[in-house]
């Protein structure tokens, strides 16, 4: 066997005999019957990671530092070696037909709770509106609000936004990116478009105070789904932060915000990410959470080019996540008496306990491998 022969076979070699192997590697990769037994493996997996959640919502006193041992001890490994059992269900692993699924579901369960109760625990300053999204703590924030701060400076200066640049926010959430960025440019206008009726009345609120940047005639607020969603004008930019967790098929999506976009314009997403083969996501967030959420794969998004191409691109390590989930953890355990009270749709005891797994399962999980497995991906995407 000559020797480009023997190299040829010797890279082939590996990924022939893995795509027989369960659990190992790419599971797109593997043959019909290792696929089958890696998903059977998963359902077990999860049924485990569901059980444990249950009981710590159901009542059972665990530690959080033992929660957090637990975690530290099975995600690196997942996360290393064992992805495919991070995909509990088939729809995590591709795209699926609809642009936002389950986007009714999500409002209710996740963006639409007591306004009373998610503001203090995400933090609600005079130009810092609360912001359910990474704060970019590597530039030496000293606190959560700095931290937020920090992050859209960098956005702003990743999206080169200009003066007078037309932008278009897709899920602005409490209008905290539209707000800090009308406070630096004054010819800059935003539109907002929005699912979550609640978040839209917030900002509805702020566009009647006069202190708020968002009162400017350069702000216009659209409470709706990109599904529908129709504008008179071309935006020269168009930022994403967080959304696409929630949108299932990137085809479509990238194809409806090509559409909105001038000739020379610019699209920024925002994401949580994975530096795994496939997709992943949670029983646990997909039942209590985020429902349909999926988090995509660092090359997910630069793959899909078919109407907006990625022309640069970043890896946001997940310690600055990991920091802004113990922050958002430290405020809600320090505002229970004001927000024990309202009205979750469930008893009290029940939600917080469903919560605390919540913001201690994924800040953990953010930190594990020192940040370099599950973080945020940042993309700058052109018209192709």
């Amino acid at each position: 066997m000559t020797a480009p022969v023997l190299q040829n076979f010797e890279k082939r070699a590996p990924q022939t005999f893995e795509k027989h192997i369960p659990l190992i590697g790419d599971i797109h990769q593997k043959s019909a019957i290792a696929y089958q037994m890696t998903r059977g493996m998963t359902s077990a997996v999860n049924a485990v990671q569901m059980a444990v959640a249950e009981s710590y919502i159901a009542g059972v006193e665990v530690p959080d530092s033992a929660l957090r041992a637990l975690f530290n001890t099975c995600m690196p490994v997942f996360f290393k070696y064992f992805p495919s059992l991070l995909a509990p269900y088939e729809w995590v692993l591709k795209e699926t037909d609809h642009l936002a699924e389950g986007s009714r579901d999500l409002m209710k369960i996740q963006y639409d709770l007591p306004q009373e109760m998610l503001n203090p625990m995400l933090g609600d300053g005079d130009v810092i509106y609360p912001k359910y999204s990474m704060g970019l703590w590597q530039k030496g924030a000293a606190n959560l609000e700095e931290a937020q701060k920090h992050m859209i400076d960098d956005m702003i200066e990743k999206m080169d936004i200009q003066d007078g640049d037309n932008i278009l926010d897709f899920g602005c959430g409490w209008g905290c990116v539209p707000n800090y960025i009308l406070s630096k440019f004054p010819n800059v206008r935003f539109t907002g478009l929005n699912l979550s009726h609640w978040q839209c009345e917030y900002m509805r609120g702020k566009m009647q105070d006069p202190k708020s940047f968002l009162s400017s005639d350069r702000f216009t607020l659209h409470e709706g789904d990109l599904n529908d969603a129709k504008f008179e004008d071309k935006f020269d930019k168009i930022l994403s932060v967080g959304v696409f967790c929630h949108v299932g098929n990137l085809t479509n999506s990238f194809r409806k915000l090509a559409s909105f976009l001038t000739e020379n314009g610019t699209v920024f997403i925002h994401i949580i990410t994975v530096r795994t083969p496939n997709n992943i996501s949670s029983p646990f967030t997909h039942k209590y959470i985020f429902p349909n959420g999926r988090y995509w794969n660092y090359d997910a998004v630069p793959s899909h080019n078919k109407d907006l191409k990625t022309v640069n691109r970043w890896y946001m390590n997940g310690i600055n996540y990991h920091k802004t989930f113990a922050a958002w953890l430290e405020n809600f355990d320090a505002n229970q008496d004001l927000v024990k009270d309202l009205n979750y749709g469930t008893d009290y005891d029940r939600f917080r306990r469903i919560w605390r797994f919540y913001l201690i399962w994924l800040g953990t999980n953010f930190a594990v491998c020192d940040g370099e497995c599950n973080g945020n991906g940042q993309y700058l995407m052109v018209r192709t």
